[in-house]
């Protein structure tokens, strides 16, 4: 159900409260009265005093106010028509009551529709108006706050899938490359390879949509992805993964998180000239994830850390999911190696 329906409903049901209880005042006042049964008829005399304040109510609230200071805003129209409204009302009624007076009906006091002075009526229901048109801006204002909110939500799902970490196109082109050139060589390692490869499309495909997944589908994904990796390097270069391997399945995280820090370690760390390493450590304890990065440097200059966009955006879904101070992101820096530490709160299903 849509907000604006759900606040509207709620509006509709607080007016039928008041007037329900209004109009109930009389009956239960005469059942009091006279400890036996209810008076209708003294009751009918007190609804038919009711029925013009009835009428305005319904007017004002329905068609007045919302058109004029709700969707318009015109403060000016707004009391021209509800002066009118009330003018044409009282009108009515007094013409209905002079009406009755010519036939020979004898309208009494406590018999007429109105029995008040003419202006205790105009500012009764100019009281009545101005209750309404509060509440009606009240409940309008809860519904911008509401929408608002809903439009913040909403922008910052969009902000989050446009964050959201997309296969590199050169790892792609050169996986299957490098799964062209097993074909030859070992058909075993290719075919194994094509199932890697499938594996981390779907989980791209379908699981980086969703707002969590669990810590250890996450983990097979990066797997999946150092496996891969491997055709490409040789011995020289040295690659581990120690990560946790009984998780459970309640135990998520934010999709695609650890990714970039992996793929940034390949890209920065791996040297065909010389022996290059990367080391990951997972570790799971009090509701808790810490991933421990950890590879060789191979070239001079500025920390990766520091810069690329695929660290700006991961550090933007940090923020946004966590909010600034909600994890722990420390890199360290030497000659011939850095590291990188991210601590995050796991959530859970």
């Amino acid at each position: 159900m849509r907000i604006g329906n759900k606040q509207a409903i709620g509006e509709n049901l607080l007016y039928l409260l008041v007037w329900a209880t209004i109009f109930l005042v009389p009956v239960l006042n005469s059942q009091m009265l006279s400890e036996m049964h209810v008076n209708l008829e003294e009751a009918w005399i007190v609804w038919r005093q009711l029925i013009p304040y009835l009428v305005i109510f319904l007017v004002h609230n329905y068609l007045i106010a919302p058109y004029f200071l709700i969707r318009r805003r015109t403060a000016a129209l707004y009391l021209l028509s509800t002066v009118l409204l009330l003018a044409v009302v009282f009108l009515i009624v007094d013409i209905y009551q002079q009406v009755l007076i010519t036939r020979g009906v004898v309208v009494s006091m406590q018999d007429a529709i109105t029995h008040h002075e003419v202006y205790w009526n105009i500012l009764f229901a100019l009281f009545m108006c101005g209750t309404n048109s509060g509440i009606k801006m009240l409940y309008q204002a809860l519904r911008d706050e509401q929408k608002m909110e809903q439009l913040k939500q909403e922008n910052l799902r969009a902000e989050m899938n446009a964050l959201t970490y997309q296969i590199n196109p050169h790892f792609f082109m050169n996986t299957l490359n490098n799964i062209h050139a097993l074909i030859d060589i070992d058909q075993e390692a290719a075919k194994s390879a094509v199932i890697d490869l499938s594996k981390m499309m779907r989980y791209v495909l379908y699981d980086s949509e969703k707002e969590t997944v669990s810590l250890s589908n996450d983990i097979q994904f990066l797997k999946n992805y150092i496996e891969l990796m491997r055709i490409r390097y040789s011995d020289k270069v040295e690659i581990s993964i120690d990560y946790p391997h009984e998780l459970p399945e309640k135990v998520t995280i934010p999709p695609l998180l650890l990714i970039i820090f992996v793929e940034n370690a390949f890209k920065h760390g791996v040297s065909y000239n010389r022996h290059s390493f990367i080391h990951i450590s997972i570790f799971y304890a009090d509701n808790q994830l810490t991933t421990l990065i950890s590879n060789s440097r191979t070239e001079a200059g500025e920390h990766p850390a520091a810069s690329g966009i695929g660290l700006e955006n991961v550090k933007k879904r940090l923020d946004l999911t966590y909010g600034p101070e909600g994890y722990t992101l420390d890199t360290h820096e030497e000659a011939d190696h850095y590291s990188i530490k991210l601590v995050i709160p796991t959530l859970y299903a």
